[in-house]
């Protein structure tokens, strides 16, 4: 019986040591040789301290930054550890009570004259969206440049700078980076402060 058993534990062993070890240790060397920002998270900085990460979602409220997607994870919002989308139909009431509140809370806030881009009032299916549309973005700009006392062309100019095609020209959809361009909008108001 044992006898029999045994190329069964070596061949266990043999998997266990090469794709449990070997083949991860390898795919992580080539990661951080040849990708390194990548392969740490592609961490955002702010005077030398990590603020976040360009492919996470964050919660900005200010009226003086661009708002990210709305998020839906457990516990609260933009919750990296609770992936997830609240699993809530069209038809449920609790999610068109929600849809509602953020449409009249985005809609007064904005004052735009042009439609309501949805994904600033729909939660994304990860919950941690960290791209909006450039619609979205677009919406966002008079709120933001009469809060940061700028004018509407320098954050309109902005917005265009940072509008990201498709990958490879076909995956996914033209986006906006919000924790990018909440840190160029940063910078652009540091430059008219100064002197």
């Amino acid at each position: 019986m044992i006898k029999a058993l045994r190329p069964t534990f070596a061949l266990l062993g043999l998997m266990t040591l090469l794709l449990g070890f070997a083949y991860p240790a390898t795919v992580w060397s080539i990661g951080h040789l040849c990708f390194p920002e990548k392969a740490a998270g592609t961490l955002a900085y702010k005077d030398g301290e990590v603020i976040g990460s360009f492919l996470i979602g964050q919660p900005f409220t200010g009226p003086s930054y661009f708002w990210s997607r709305p998020s839906e994870t457990a516990l609260s919002p933009y919750n990296f550890m609770a992936s997830g989308g609240s699993q809530k139909g069209a038809a449920n009431p609790e999610f068109v009570k929600q849809v509602e509140d953020r449409l009249l809370y985005v809609s007064h806030n904005n004052k735009a004259s042009v439609r309501l881009p949805f994904d600033l009032v729909t939660a994304s299916g990860s919950g941690l969206d960290p791209h909006i549309s450039p619609d979205a973005a677009l919406y966002q700009v008079n709120r933001v440049a009469q809060a940061r006392g700028l004018s509407y062309e320098s954050v309109y100019e902005l917005v265009l700078d940072y509008i990201r095609p498709q990958s490879l020209f076909f995956l996914g959809e033209t986006r906006v980076n919000v924790l990018r361009i909440n840190l160029a909008l940063d910078r652009l108001s540091q430059q008219n402060r100064a002197p």
